[in-house]
């Protein structure tokens, strides 16, 4: 069973949605072995690399809202990421833009590390407030989940992994994936958001079904 999972370092819904997913497959009663895959996607490829302002800020500049609504709907999201055991601290967080941490992931994954780093970046960008656009912090995660440090300085100041990138965003755009996080399972079920257990684990039994009557 492939899964493939599309998803932002950036969105909280995601990281929510991860462990909801995980939860799921702890409970699926199968033998068969699954490949989880991350890819890239990015809420906002135009996202400045140091903004300057705080996710209240950005959310009250998006929305057109006061500072104070939207403290409350981040205050909304904390207590909701704390029911899957997560902790969000947004009055610290720091928002940048996260094109060269989907670039990380890739290489990851060329040393099956890519679920271990994806982890490593939620957690580090929602619970302890580190610079995710900081070639320094980066090389710095990942080597926590056994990259090479040469290694990750040396793509991250190249342009590798760019084209790997976009063609994961190429790739939802022809699924007409719209909004993150977005599983897809053997490519015939998806689940879209931070659905609840309940949801993935029906999706997943659906497909394996499907394998075993095809």
């Amino acid at each position: 069973m492939k899964i493939e999972i599309w998803s932002d370092f950036a969105c909280p819904f995601c990281y929510i949605g991860k462990r909801h997913f995980e939860e799921a497959i702890s409970q699926f009663a199968s033998n068969e072995e699954m490949e989880v895959l991350y890819r890239s996607f990015e809420l906002d490829p135009q996202a400045e690399l140091n903004t300057g302002k705080s996710m209240n800020e950005l959310l009250a500049d998006k929305y057109g809202m006061s500072i104070q609504q939207a403290k409350e709907m981040n205050d909304q999201m904390t207590e909701r990421a704390q029911t899957v055991g997560l902790t969000y601290h947004f009055d610290t967080l720091k928002p940048t833009n996260t094109f060269d941490a989907h670039r990380l992931t890739q290489l990851a994954s060329k040393h099956g590390k890519m679920y271990e780093m994806a982890e490593r970046l939620f957690k580090a960008y929602f619970t302890e407030s580190k610079h995710l656009g900081d070639h320094e912090t980066l090389v710095d995660l990942a080597a926590e989940v056994g990259l090479p440090k040469e290694e990750v300085l040396q793509m991250l100041t190249s342009t590798e992994y760019t084209d790997s990138v976009r063609l994961d965003e190429q790739e939802a755009q022809s699924l007409s994936i719209q909004g993150v996080p977005f599983f897809v399972i053997d490519r015939k079920y998806a689940v879209s958001g931070a659905q609840p257990v309940e949801v993935f684990l029906d999706a997943l039994q659906q497909a394996s079904h499907a394998a075993t009557e095809s």
